[in-house]
C-alpha cells in the first residue's frame, strides 16, 4: 500500500509539473479540438497557479494565446475553463488586450447565459482603465440583468474596476441601486429571463430548451450594496441616507434586502457611521434594535454585536441585544454559541453587570464539548462573577485546562489576573491555581502569562508576596525558558531582600549559578549581590563566599559581574550608587534640556545643570520603550479602524515644540531659556463658537501666557483678538505687553495670543488666579466676495479663570529612592503642617487629590493604598524648576468615617522656597 502511495505521489508530481504542462500545451493546436483533453490541461494550469507556481512572461503569454484558440469550440464546459484560465494568466501575460473582441461577443445579451458571467469577469481583468468607458453600456445592462449570476458578475467586476476608473464607475450608481432593490428573479414554472441553479441559465432559454431553476439567495443585493458603499463612502450623509432607506424603519420589516449577508453588511456600515459621528447614534440604534428581530440568526447576531461594541452605550440599551445573545447560548449550533460567548466576553470588560444576567447559561457551557466555547464562557464568568463564586469557578477551570490549546489558556490566565486584583481576599485560591498550571506542560506564551499574573499579585497584593515568591522559586528549578528565569531572578533580587527571611531564597538563586546556562548564571549573580547589601553582617559574609566561587566561572560576563559586586559589597558608597539607586535620567527630558542649553547663547558661560533634569525609575524607563503586552489586548473587541494611530507626544517632546515656537517671537527673544511649560488647559467648552486653551511658560524673570484661540464660525472673521488678564491682589506679577492676533478665521485657526508678565521678585515663586476676557472686533463675511465687511463691532467673551499654581508650573515630577534621599535632606529646609480634608471619602481619594495638586512623582506604589485601610503614608518626589533643587514630601494620613482624612505633611528640600511652595499648595 505504501509503495502504491509513493508511486501515485510521483506520478502526480510529474503530471502537475510546470514543464510537462507547457509541453502538453500543443493540444490547443490540434484539429479537431478535443474538449476533454483541453479541459484537463486547463484544470492543471489553474491548479498550478492556485498553489503558488509562477509562469514566466513568455510562458504565460504562449499559454494565454494558446488558450484563446479554444474560443472556436462551442463546448460550454470548455468555454468556462477557458475564461477561468484567461482570468488567471492575464496578470503575467503580455498583449492580453487582443482577446477583448472575443470576450465581448460572449457578453452580448443574446448569447448563452452560462457564458456571460464568465465573460464579464474575464473582461474586468483584460481591459485597460482607459477602455472602461467603451464598455460602460455593457456593464450597465449586465448590472440590472434579471439573471443573478450575470448581475453579480457585473457588480463584482465593477467593484474591482473602481480603483482604476472611479469617475466612470460612479456613473453606474443608479443601476447598482436598482440591483439592490431587485425583486425575486423568477418563478418555479419558467420565465424568459430566469436564473439557473448555481447561476447558470440562458436569456434565450425558451428557444434553446434550457429550463432554469429559480435563485432564492438574492446574492446580487450583497454585491450591489458593496458597490454602492464604495461609491458613496466619502460622503457620510449619503451613506447615512442609504442605510436609512434600506434599513426598513424601526422594526426592520420594511427593508427591500432579502439576502442576510447584505443585511449584515448594512449593519456594519451603520456601526461605522455611528463610530465616526456619535450625533446620529440614536437613529442608528433604533435601526439596529429592529434587526434584532430578523428571522436570520446571522443578522440577529451582527446587530447584537454592533450594539455591544458601541461607545458610551448604556445598560438599558444593551438589554435586548444581551437577550438575543443569551438565546444563542442555548442554541444547538456550536457556531452561534461560540459567537455569543466571544461577544459577551468582550462586553464583560466594560459592562460586567449587564452581562451577569447570562451567568446561569454561561455556567452550563463550562462543560460544553467544544472547548473554545467553554473557554470563553469561563473567561466571561471570571469577569462577571462575584466573590462567593470564585472558589467554585477555580475548581471547574482546573478540570479542563489540560484539554485546551495554549492560546485559550492565556485568555483564562489573563481573566484570572484581572480577578485577583478585583477580589484580593481570594488571592490564596487563585495563587494556588496559577502555581498548579505553572507545573503543567505549555509553551513560552502560556508560561509567560502565568508568571506575569503572579508578578501582578506580588506588586498589588501584599499578603500574597511571600507565597508567590516561593512558587516562583520552585518554578525556576525546572524552567526551560531562559527569559522567564532571568525575569524571576531579577524579581527575587528586588523583593527577596525585603522579605522577613531573605536567606531562604538564596539557595534557589545559587542553584541557578551551578546548573544553568551563562545568561541565567549572570542574572543569578546580580540577584545574589542585592542580598549582600542589606544590613546583615552574617548574610553579607555568606554572599561574599558564594560570589567568590563565581570568579572561576567559564563565562567572562559571570566573572566580571561577580568581581564588580564583591567590590560593591565592601564599599557602601558604591552600593548606594550602583545597586540601591533605582533612578535614571528621563532621556527625553535630558534631550529637551540639552537642546535648550545649546540654543541659549548666554548659557554657554555656565556648565550644564544636570540636577534640573527629572529622573524616572528603571521600570518607567522600560515602559517607555516597551511594546504593549499581548495580555493588555486579549479579550478586547477588535477595532474596526485598522489605521495606525501615531503615539501621543511625551511631555518633553511637547516642551521642545513650545521652545521652538517661542523662539520665533521677537518680543520674547531677550527672556532667555524656558524653565518650564505647563500642559494646555481648556478655558471654553468644546461646543462653543470660540475655543481657547492656555499654556503657561515660566522664564527666570518672566511668565508668559500663551492662548491658542480658534474661531469655528465660517461666516465671521475676528480682528484684533486679545486676552485681557486681571491677576488677583498681591500676585507679585506686573503685566508687560499683549501680542494680539490681527485677524482670525476658521481657515487660519488657531491663532496665538501672548500675554507677558514680569516677576517682581525672580527668586520667589508667585501663585495667583487670573480672570480672563477674550476681546475682539467681529466682522461678517460677504458671501459674494468672501471678504470681511468694512464695518464691525467690538465684542468680548468671558473665559474660565487661569491658575498659576505650584504643581505643574513650578514643581515637576522626578523619581528618587525615598529613604536615602529623605535622610540626606535631614539637614536641609524642613516644614511640617497638619490639615483636615473633610471632603475626602477615602484614603485613595486623598492620595489622588494630593498627587494632582502637587504634580509630584509618587514612589513605591504608595499612591495605591490597600483597599479599606484607615492609615497610610504617601511618598512624593519632585524638582523645583529654576534651580530650586529636589523636594520630597511624606504625607501621613488617617481616615475616619464622617470626619474625612487628617493629613500630616512633612516636606524636605534643598531650598526653603520649595518647602513653602508645597505646604502653600495643600493649604490652598
Amino acid at each position: 500500500m505504501a509503495a502504491y502511495s509513493k508511486k501515485e505521489e510521483g506520478l502526480s508530481s510529474y503530471y502537475n509539473n510546470k514543464t510537462t504542462v507547457i509541453q502538453e500545451a500543443r493540444v490547443f493546436n490540434e484539429s479537431p479540438i478535443s474538449p476533454r483533453k483541453c479541459r484537463a490541461l486547463l484544470t492543471r494550469i489553474v491548479y498550478l497557479l492556485y498553489i503558488g507556481e509562477t509562469f514566466g512572461t513568455q510562458e504565460a503569454t504562449n499559454l494565454f494565446f494558446g488558450t484563446t484558440k479554444l474560443f472556436q469550440h462551442k463546448d460550454s464546459a470548455l468555454r468556462q475553463m477557458v475564461y477561468l484560465t484567461i482570468k488567471e494568466l492575464a496578470v503575467s501575460a503580455e498583449d492580453v488586450i487582443m482577446v477583448t473582441s472575443s470576450i465581448m461577443k460572449d457578453m452580448q445579451p443574446n448569447s448563452e447565459v452560462i457564458y456571460r458571467p464568465n465573460a464579464i469577469r474575464a473582461l474586468c481583468r483584460i481591459i485597460d482603465p482607459s477602455m472602461v468607458q467603451g464598455v460602460e453600456r455593457f456593464f450597465k445592462a449586465a448590472i440590472v440583468d434579471r439573471t443573478p449570476s450575470i448581475s453579480s458578475a457585473a457588480l463584482v467586476s465593477s467593484y474591482h474596476l473602481f480603483p482604476f476608473a472611479k469617475d466612470v464607475v460612479k456613473r453606474w450608481v443608479n443601476e447598482a441601486q436598482e440591483a439592490v432593490s431587485a425583486k425575486a428573479s423568477t418563478s418555479f414554472f419558467g420565465a424568459s429571463s430566469a436564473g439557473s441553479y448555481l447561476g447558470f441559465g440562458s436569456s434565450s432559454a425558451a428557444s434553446s430548451g434550457y429550463q432554469p431553476m429559480p435563485s432564492t439567495s438574492y446574492i446580487a443585493q450583497y454585491h450591489a450594496l458593496g458597490l454602492l458603499y464604495l461609491i458613496r463612502r466619502q460622503d457620510r450623509m449619503a451613506v447615512t441616507k442609504m442605510i436609512q432607506q434600506l434599513g426598513g424603519g424601526k422594526t426592520g420589516s420594511g427593508t427591500v434586502l432579502k439576502n442576510p449577508m447584505a443585511l449584515c453588511m448594512l449593519i456594519r456600515y451603520a456601526a461605522k457611521v455611528v463610530e465616526e459621528d456619535p450625533n446620529i447614534q440614536k437613529q442608528m440604534f433604533d435601526l439596529l434594535e429592529g434587526w434584532l428581530r430578523h428571522k436570520s440568526d446571522m443578522v440577529n447576531f451582527e446587530a447584537a454585536r454592533a450594539i455591544c461594541e458601541m461607545k458610551n452605550v448604556t445598560s438599558a440599551q444593551l438589554t435586548r441585544s444581551i437577550a438575543v445573545l443569551q438565546l444563542f447560548l442555548s442554541s444547538p449550533k456550536s457556531t452561534l454559541k461560540f459567537a455569543a460567548t466571544r461577544t459577551l466576553a468582550g462586553l464583560a470588560l466594560t459592562q460586567p453587570a449587564s452581562v451577569a444576567t447570562c451567568n446561569v447559561d454561561l455556567e452550563n457551557l463550562i462543560s460544553d464539548s467544544n472547548r473554545s466555547v467553554a473557554t470563553y464562557a469561563i473567561t466571561t464568568l471570571l469577569k462577571t462573577g462575584n466573590e462567593a463564586s470564585v472558589d467554585r469557578l477555580m475548581k471547574q477551570i482546573t478540570g479542563f485546562m489540560s484539554e485546551i490549546s495554549d492560546e485559550f489558556k492565556v485568555i483564562i490566565v489573563d481573566a484570572i489576573r484581572s480577578l485577583c486584583l478585583k477580589f484580593p481576599t481570594k488571592h490564596a485560591s487563585m495563587l494556588g491555581f496559577l502555581s498548579g498550571v505553572l507545573r503543567d506542560e505549555g509553551g513560552y506564551d502560556f508560561k509567560r502569562a502565568v508568571v506575569e499574573a503572579i508578578f501582578d499579585m506580588i506588586k498589588y497584593i501584599g499578603d500574597s508576596k511571600e507565597q508567590a515568591l516561593s512558587y516562583l522559586c520552585e518554578f525556576i528549578e525546572d524552567c526551560e525558558f531562559t527569559k522567564l528565569s532571568v525575569r524571576i531572578l531579577h524579581l527575587l533580587g528586588i523583593e527577596g531582600p525585603k522579605a522577613p527571611q531573605p536567606s531562604k531564597y538564596i539557595r534557589f538563586i545559587y542553584n541557578r549559578v551551578v546548573l544553568e546556562n551563562a545568561t541565567v548564571r549572570a542574572a543569578a549573580v546580580a540577584s545574589l549581590a542585592k542580598f549582600g547589601i542589606i544590613d546583615d553582617v552574617k548574610l553579607q559574609k555568606s554572599i561574599g563566599v558564594l560570589l567568590n566561587r563565581c570568579l572561576d566561572d567559564v563565562d567572562d560576563e559571570v566573572r566580571d559581574r561577580a568581581a564588580l559586586y564583591l567590590k560593591v559589597i565592601r564599599e557602601p558608597r558604591l552600593a548606594d550608587k550602583l545597586v540601591k539607586d533605582d533612578s535614571v535620567f528621563s532621556l527625553s527630558a535630558l534631550e529637551s534640556k540639552l537642546v535648550a542649553y545649546v540654543r541659549d547663547a548666554d548659557a554657554a558661560d555656565q556648565p550644564f545643570d544636570v540636577s534640573s533634569v527629572p529622573k524616572i525609575s528603571r521600570e518607567q524607563a522600560a515602559q517607555e520603550v516597551a511594546r504593549p503586552s499581548s495580555l493588555d489586548t486579549i479579550g478586547a473587541p477588535a477595532a474596526r479602524n485598522a489605521t495606525p494611530v501615531p503615539p501621543p507626544q511625551t511631555a518633553e517632546e511637547t516642551q521642545s515644540a513650545f521652545i521652538q515656537q517661542l523662539s520665533q517671537v521677537p518680543e520674547l527673544a531677550s527672556y532667555g531659556a524656558v524653565i518650564n511649560s505647563s500642559k494646555p488647559a481648556q478655558l471654553t467648552e468644546n461646543e462653543t463658537e470660540y475655543q481657547v486653551s492656555c499654556i503657561k511658560h515660566v522664564f527666570r524673570e518672566h511668565i508668559v501666557f500663551q492662548f491658542n484661540v480658534s474661531n469655528t464660525m465660517p461666516d465671521t472673521v475676528l480682528e484684533q483678538v486679545s486676552v485681557i488678564m486681571q491677576p488677583s491682589a498681591d500676585s507679585g506679577l506686573t503685566e508687560d505687553f499683549i501680542i494680539p492676533v490681527p485677524s482670525l478665521s476658521p481657515a487660519n485657526s488657531p491663532g496665538i495670543v501672548y500675554v507677558s508678565f514680569t516677576r517682581d521678585a525672580p527668586g520667589e515663586y508667585p501663585t495667583a488666579s487670573f480672570q480672563c476676557v477674550l476681546k475682539f472686533i467681529s466682522k461678517e463675511v460677504d458671501p459674494a466676495t468672501g471678504e470681511p465687511e468694512e464695518e464691525g463691532y467690538e465684542d468680548e467673551y468671558q473665559l474660565e479663570e487661569v491658575e498659576l499654581a505650584a504643581g505643574g508650573d513650578y514643581i515637576i515630577p522626578s523619581y528618587s529612592n525615598f529613604s536615602p534621599e529623605w535622610d540626606r535632606l535631614r539637614t536641609g529646609a524642613t516644614m511640617t503642617e497638619t490639615f483636615t480634608l473633610s471632603s475626602m471619602e477615602s484614603i485613595k481619594a486623598a492620595c489622588d487629590s494630593i498627587v494632582e495638586i502637587l504634580n509630584m512623582e509618587p514612589l513605591g506604589g504608595s499612591q495605591n493604598p490597600v483597599s479599606g485601610t484607615t492609615v497610610h503614608t504617601l511618598q512624593l518626589s519632585g524638582l523645583l524648576t529654576g534651580g530650586g533643587g529636589k523636594v520630597l514630601a511624606r504625607c501621613r494620613m488617617t481616615f475616619s468615617r464622617g470626619e474625612g482624612v487628617t493629613l500630616e505633611i512633612g516636606v524636605r528640600g534643598e531650598k526653603q522656597e520649595a518647602c513653602q511652595l508645597v505646604v502653600t499648595a495643600i493649604g490652598g
